[in-house]
Parts: C-alpha cells; sequence; structure tokens
C-alpha cells in the first residue's frame, strides 16, 4: 500500500500558522515580486479568485472582500516544510519527499500494525495539525498513481473529509469517475486536449483504455499510466524521484535595472543556484541558456538569449560565473530597461559517468566547492558569495506583504507574554 500526503493550499496555511488572527479570513499568497496569485486558501476560494491571475487586476476585487494578502515567505514555507515531512516520517517504513508540500509513503513493514486505513490517515492528519498547524489530505492506494488519485479525492471531492483509499474495484471506479482526465497524474493540460478529443474526459474512461495500444499512440509515460490507474505498480521509487534534465534559475526585478553591473550581478546569482542544484542532484551541464529582457508590457521589447557550451561538462560556480561574464556583452543593450533574466542548464549528464577529455582539462575545483557548500550550508546561504555576485536593492524582489521570518530569524521568533 502507498500513500500521498499533501499539505491543502500549503503557502496559504503556512501563512496562518503563527498568525490567529488570519485563520478565520481569506488569504492568497502572491509571487515573486508581489506579480501574480499562487496559492488561495480554502476560505478565498469561495470568492471564485482565479489563480495566476496578476495581482494588479484583481487588487480592487480583493480589497472588496478583506482577503488578506501575503508575499512568497519561502524560509518559513521551507522550515514549516521539514517539520511536516518530518511527523509524516513517523509514520511509515519508507518515506519519499516529492515537493515542498507532497510526500509519498509506503508501509512494507507497518502492513501488520495498521487494522484501519481510513482511521489510520485520520492519525496522520491530527498528527500533523496537533504539530504544526497545517491540514493535510492523505490519500491510500495500492499504487503510487492511485494513491495520488486517492489525494486528490481526500482534498477536492466530497465526502471523503481529508482521506480517501482506494484498496477495491469498487473504490477505485468510483473516485476515477469523478476525476477529470487532467486531475491525473501525468497528463498535462495539452495531452488532456488530445485525449478529450478522443472522448477520454475521465480518469476511469482513461483506465479503460489500452494500455499498450495508448503507450504507442502517446509514450510510455502514458502507458505506465493507466496500468498504475489498473493497480498493477510500474513506478518504483527511482523512477518517481529522477534528477531533473534541466534545471533553471530566473527571476523578474524588483526594479528595472539599466547598468551593466547589475545585470552582471543578477546573472552570476542565478549562475550560483544552478550550479548548487547541479551539485546537489550530482549532475554535470554541457551547455547552458543565459537570457535577458526587457517588460513585453512596455515599448520595444527587447529579449536577447545565448547558448553557451562548455569544452566539458561541469557544476563549479566559478565556471559558471566565467561564461556569465563571457557572454554579457551580447546581452547586455545600453538603454534598456531590463526586466528579468535568467540562467538554465539544459544538457546533463550524471557526474558518476563523467567523461573525460584527453585534449580539454577541467577547470573544475571540486574541493573548493565541497567547501564552499557545507559553510553556506552551516552559516546560511550566502555566506560566501562570488565577488560579482553581490546582490542590490534593485534586482532583489519585491515583497511588500511579507509576513515575519517566524522560525529562521531572531527578531521575527513569536513572543508569548503570559
Amino acid at each position: 500500500m502507498f500513500a500521498l500526503v499533501d499539505a491543502v493550499s500549503f503557502y496559504a496555511s503556512a501563512e496562518k500558522v503563527f498568525d490567529p488572527a488570519i485563520r478565520s479570513k481569506p488569504v492568497v499568497v502572491l509571487t515573486n515580486n508581489d506579480g501574480c496569485i499562487c496559492a488561495i486558501c480554502p476560505i478565498a476560494r469561495k470568492f471564485n479568485i482565479p489563480k495566476f491571475q496578476p495581482y494588479f487586476k484583481v487588487k480592487d476585487y480583493l480589497a472588496k472582500h478583506n482577503v488578506v494578502i501575503r508575499s512568497s515567505n519561502y524560509e518559513l514555507y521551507a522550515d514549516l516544510s521539514e517539520k511536516m515531512m518530518n511527523v509524516i516520517g513517523r509514520y511509515c517504513d519508507n518515506q519519499y519527499v516529492y515537493s515542498i508540500d507532497e510526500s509519498f509513503l509506503q508501509f512494507t513493514g507497518f502492513k501488520h500494525l495498521i487494522d484501519d486505513w481510513h482511521e489510520y490517515g485520520h492519525q496522520i492528519r491530527s498528527a500533523v495539525w496537533r504539530e504544526t498547524k497545517l491540514p493535510v489530505g492523505v490519500g491510500f492506494g495500492t499504487t503510487p498513481t492511485l494513491a495520488k488519485a486517492a489525494n486528490h479525492a481526500a482534498k477536492k471531492l466530497s465526502g471523503y473529509n481529508g482521506v480517501a483509499i482506494i484498496d477495491t474495484e469498487s473504490s477505485r471506479k468510483e473516485i476515477l469517475a469523478k476525476m477529470t482526465v487532467t486531475d491525473v497524474w501525468g497528463i498535462g493540460r495539452r495531452l488532456g486536449r488530445k485525449l478529450q478529443l478522443m472522448n477520454i474526459n475521465t480518469a476511469l474512461d482513461l483506465s479503460n483504455c489500452n494500455a499498450r495500444d495508448m503507450g504507442r499512440l502517446f509514450s510510455v509515460l502514458v502507458e505506465r499510466t493507466i496500468s498504475e490507474l489498473n493497480g498493477i505498480q510500474c513506478l518504483s521509487w527511482d523512477e518517481i524521484k529522477q534528477a531533473k534534465k534541466e534545471i533553471f534559475s530566473t527571476r523578474s526585478f524588483g526594479k528595472r535595472i539599466e547598468d551593466r553591473d547589475s545585470l552582471v550581478s543578477a546573472l552570476t546569482a542565478h549562475s550560483t543556484i544552478v550550479a548548487k542544484k547541479l551539485r546537489q542532484q550530482n549532475s554535470l551541464t554541457k551547455r547552458i541558456v543565459i537570457f535577458a529582457a526587457s517588460s513585453p508590457h512596455e515599448a520595444h521589447y527587447y529579449k536577447k538569449s545565448f547558448l553557451y557550451d562548455f569544452p566539458v561538462a561541469t557544476a563549479d560556480t566559478c565556471v559558471l560565473a566565467h561564461a556569465v561574464s563571457t557572454v554579457l556583452p551580447t546581452l547586455f543593450k545600453p538603454g534598456i530597461r531590463f526586466y528579468r533574466c535568467g540562467v538554465g542548464a539544459i544538457d546533463l549528464e550524471t557526474a558518476q559517468f563523467k567523461q573525460s577529455d584527453m585534449f580539454n582539462t577541467s577547470q573544475d575545483k571540486p574541493e573548493l566547492m565541497v567547501c564552499f557548500d557545507k559553510i553556506n550550508h552551516r552559516f546560511g546561504q550566502g555566506t560566501l558569495q562570488l565577488a560579482s555576485e553581490k546582490s542590490t536593492e534593485q534586482w532583489q524582489m519585491k515583497r511588500h506583504f511579507l509576513s515575519p521570518h517566524f522560525t529562521s530569524c531572531w527578531q521575527d521568533i513569536p513572543k508569548i507574554r503570559c
């Protein structure tokens, strides 16, 4: 048996943990630079607020209904996520943290200890709420995909009250019949439109298709998804948590920038993030894309990107930063008010099977990078930086509605007066 435990509107719920005054109020959370709405709490959903709508378009509507606005507080979310995952991990013998608010569980050695899966799901929910004040949904299924479907039912379908189980043919058909095909894990909008043209509208319709035929028509992923929807396990832990094939770091600026130094600082910061993520998943990159652009809403829209190929695959921060400085004269244009920039590693390979080049020596300094990462992990990200990475207020994110860092900043630790 598998389970998926997923927080309800995690960002919005996290904002309510240390602020009881807004627990009964509608809350929405904005993306970087307070751009769009990325999280809507269940109370705010009653006002039919569209997700990912630009904030400026619905600002007056939100004010009319007294909706509480919060900027993304990533430091708080990361800390609460870790606490939540630690609680959940006590209830299984095999856990895989799938995202900041989702965790897959497997109960290989716990089966004889669990008599009632429904009751066990409520125990997990109660423990998470008691220790973190975060509401979660729990879905059980005989495959990871069915566990994901059960979690969807637990959170979004009426009658399940936070816990759903797919362990019989009747429960499988009942839940899948109530899910649209795009609600299925791994079926996106584009693929969903193609399936709907074939009169495949629900998850149950998809499960009734011939897996092998659909695999030939679309992909092996669709074939596996159909098999999993029918209770045939095809996904292993390793396949669920496979390394990313591309790694990007992009961000729009808090204020428009027009000078060369600020642009190189921003791009270097992005290259540092990309390099760190490459090392975390033990990957190297042979090619990166570096881009910068003005706002598409301004006259004379400008966007330029450049592909940079490395002679030897790398994950070294200094090597990526050097690539940025090399490309900058191609990207920078005087008079342009830059709004956004980014760096992406798009041709990855595993460091475990690195192929050396007889004619090109690697410029990487792995011992230096190990030291670099250890110091930043111990004393906080940004303790060590490249000289060209120094941030300025110009390109830092706008977070006008930021809540305190209740768990990661001494000045913001909640004070209790008795």
